[in-house]
């Protein structure tokens, strides 16, 4: 595993419903096969994108925000630029319980809010696929 491995491994073992933020419908994308993918290894995967609110992806209505998913989650994956992120911190915040995590997709960085989320308890793993260290955790565990 990574330098960080042991930070993700417990973090996946942990995980069991995931939320994406800007989940995607192309599958060329990664925020389509990076769910898809976590969705057919038996997460629960709840997809979050105003753009396609009420559309299906990985087996769950597309909620238009994080505010609207109804249910705890463990882990917020997200495919957001950069510079959005400050304006999803109120809403992650938000999340009644707090997620145990969020993981900033690789390229995705802003030191600001993942302090923010630290100083809240909220674990953060940044410059990592979601996907990728999944697989390295299954394949440790085998």
């Amino acid at each position: 595993m990574t330098d960080d491995g042991a930070q993700i491994a417990r973090i996946l073992a942990a995980t069991r419903c995931i939320a994406v933020l800007g989940a995607h419908p192309d599958p060329s994308r990664a925020a389509f096969y990076v769910p898809e993918h976590m969705h057919a290894h038996g997460y629960r995967v709840l997809p979050v994108n105003p753009a396609y609110a009420g559309r299906e992806l990985f087996g769950a209505p597309v909620r238009g925000s994080l505010a609207e998913l109804g249910e705890p989650v463990d882990l917020v994956n997200v495919f957001r630029r950069s510079e959005a992120l400050p304006g999803h911190l109120p809403e992650i915040l938000a999340l009644a319980p707090r997620p145990g995590a969020v993981w900033l997709q690789l390229g995705i960085r802003d030191d600001a809010f993942s302090a923010a989320l630290r100083a809240a308890g909220i674990e953060v793993v940044e410059g990592h696929c979601l996907m990728v260290e999944h697989q390295r955790f299954a394949a440790a565990q085998r």
